[in-house]
């Protein structure tokens, strides 16, 4: 007895220290109209010393940075006895040096764009990711946190988010930083449709989908979440389950608004999707790409999650090796699910294949760089902002695009020499490092792939598909399937992509765009900047028409070309090529077995 008495004495000793540790933060609307909040935080025991607090450079599922400092201002701070003096250290760090342990910080925040990683505020709705709208404590990042989000009645406005409730009204709670920031938050008079989810075992869940926007009334959102419930059941009949996710919740946050930027962004139990429609009715099936890529991110990024990002730092741009694999795997199945579900045609998938083969096959970067290499260049590509031009043209393709490709090689690959399937493989990976939430490496992928398959293939694989430049025969993995890659335009001639812009006042055309490596326009030593003045006999003055242009020619003539080059005029050759643009398209006479194999890949998994 005792015992008893001390162990419950000790418990109850230890949930006072930690409610006494708990940051309070509460966000109130005075000045929505100009897109203003303002934000307190209490900072209970604060150690001796200066106190330092900052905004973030970084958000989950971005890898660039991001400057979200640059809309605070007013920041203040106070303790019992009154005024602290707060000293900016960087742009984004603030920092106390005397205080008496318990601190009130206080500051402005502007937030006027809505998508995945900024803060949007109007009189609709706070739309808030919060490494864009709250400051943190660099050395507090394993307390509690509480959030309380005030001026809901004024407004209307309900919370969804993936945060629990404390019980006390309009307040959550977050166990740490990592947790807090992970948890984007909609308060909005948004429409609700709920669906329940039972996991084997009869774990039962609960799915929601929140939408805010004008147009649309509950029965179109109600019909709407019975089309992303048939995504959410063909992705967990992808591994065998869904998630365990916490509170027995996951929330999809959408936002439909004209003057909304097209985003998705994956949290851990929730998924924030915007987009710049007017209206969900009549754009399901197109709005469907973006839920069923971010929904898998459930499983691929959020559980099975790259080392490179665990546990992720929010004040910098977070590099990693393995987006080829959390970002395009991801993408390969968001399309494949949705052609699994009915919400795709034969015709609209062939086409997605063929914009992931030109993708890779057809790009001056994957002849040089590796998915690897592509997965690290995401600290400058991925929504970075700059303001010199860069050669991404010819030494970068999207990890998404490289990574889905990786992965159509990868299915067929398995599918046809050893009677598996990429869902066996990624069921695979989910055991060993997503239920477990072991962070993996590129190595830990290999050692997977060899368990399925043997040591010598996922070798042979990661050494030349992944880490090295060499490509799948893909013509050859898609016959299998009854599809067949051919070129789109064979005997077409083409310069290579070229878009000009008209220069009013000169007449003169420029070329807008970087001309890519191997390219008739790159052999011939123009590039963008330029103002290409005659090919051939035809003057390029005034509105043109190139295809019009490149029609009188064919592959391997040559013409002279004149252009004018920082205010030289020059004249070179330009050599036409033929376009290599490929399409799949299906075979007119399949065979039973390349239909059977065709259906074994591409049809419903649900029984």
């Amino acid at each position: 007895m005792k015992r008893f008495l001390l162990l419950v004495s000790c418990t109850i000793a230890a949930l006072t220290v930690s409610a006494q540790n708990i940051l309070n933060y509460t966000i109130s609307f005075p000045n929505t109209v100009h897109h203003e909040a303002e934000v307190t935080i209490e900072v209970p025991n604060v150690p001796a010393g200066p106190l330092t607090f900052r905004m973030s450079r970084s958000s989950p599922g971005r890898y660039a940075t991001h400057e979200f400092g640059k809309n605070v201002y007013g920041v203040k701070a106070s303790d019992s006895k009154g005024s602290l003096t707060v000293i900016q250290t960087a742009g984004d760090v603030y920092q106390v040096d005397k205080h008496n342990g318990t601190v009130k910080i206080t500051y402005t925040i502007y937030g006027n764009h809505v998508d995945g990683t900024y803060l949007g505020i109007d009189e609709t709705h706070a739309h808030m990711n919060m490494p864009a709208t709250f400051m943190w404590f660099p050395a507090m990042t394993e307390r509690a946190m509480n959030i309380t989000f005030n001026d809901l009645e004024k407004y209307n406005w309900k919370v969804a988010t993936q945060l629990k409730p404390t019980g006390t009204k309009n307040t959550f709670t977050a166990p740490n930083l990592q947790y807090f920031m992970d948890s984007p938050t909609e308060l909005s008079d948004f429409k609700l449709a709920i669906w329940k989810d039972v996991n084997p075992g009869n774990k039962t869940q609960t799915v929601r989908l929140s939408s805010h926007g004008t147009a649309d009334d509950q029965a179109v959102i109600d019909n709407y979440g019975k089309m992303v419930a048939k995504v959410v059941a063909e992705q967990k009949a992808v591994f065998g389950e869904l998630p365990q996710f916490d509170n027995g919740e996951y929330t999809f946050l959408q936002d439909v608004n004209p003057d909304n930027n097209g985003d998705g962004m994956e949290h851990r139990n929730s998924t924030v999707i915007t987009s710049s429609g007017v209206k969900i009715a009549g754009n399901e099936e197109s709005m469907l790409s973006t839920f069923s890529h971010e929904f898998f991110h459930a499983w691929n990024v959020e559980r099975i999650r790259p080392k490179t990002l665990e546990p992720f730092d929010f004040s910098h741009a977070n590099m990693s090796n393995e987006l080829w694999f959390a970002e395009g795997f991801t993408q390969y199945y968001g399309n494949l699910i949705l052609k699994r579900a009915g919400f795709r045609t034969d015709e609209q998938y062939n086409g997605i294949l063929s914009g992931i083969i030109n993708g890779v096959l057809n790009a001056p970067g994957p002849k040089s760089f590796p998915a690897t290499q592509m997965s690290r260049h995401a600290v400058f590509v991925d929504a970075g902002v700059s303001v010199d031009q860069s050669n991404y043209a010819n030494m970068f393709t999207s990890y998404y695009t490289y990574g889905a490709f990786v992965a159509l090689g990868l299915d067929l690959r398995l599918r046809s020499d050893f009677n598996l399937t990429l869902d066996d493989y990624m069921q695979a990976v989910w055991k060993k490092h997503g239920k477990t939430e072991v962070p993996y490496t590129v190595p830990d992928l290999q050692n997977v792939l060899a368990l399925l398959t043997s040591d010598s293939f996922a070798q042979d694989f990661f050494k030349r598909y992944i880490e090295g430049v060499e490509k799948n025969d893909y013509a050859k993995l898609l016959a299998q399937a009854g599809l067949e890659l051919r070129k789109a335009s064979p005997g077409k001639a083409t310069m290579g992509p070229l878009r000009l812009t008209l220069i009013s006042y000169t007449g003169k055309n420029r070329v807008a765009n970087a001309t890519l490596k191997g390219s008739a326009l790159y052999e011939a030593g123009i590039d963008i900047g330029d103002y290409i003045l005659k090919i051939g006999e035809t003057s390029l003055t005034g509105a043109v028409n190139i295809d019009q242009i490149t029609s009188q020619y064919k592959p391997g003539q040559s013409v002279p070309v004149t252009y004018e080059h920082k205010g030289a005029v020059k004249t070179s050759t330009l050599t036409f090529q033929e376009d290599s643009s490929l399409t799949v398209v299906k075979a007119e006479n399949p065979t039973p077995q390349q239909t059977q194999f065709r259906n074994n890949w591409l049809s419903s998994k649900l029984k």
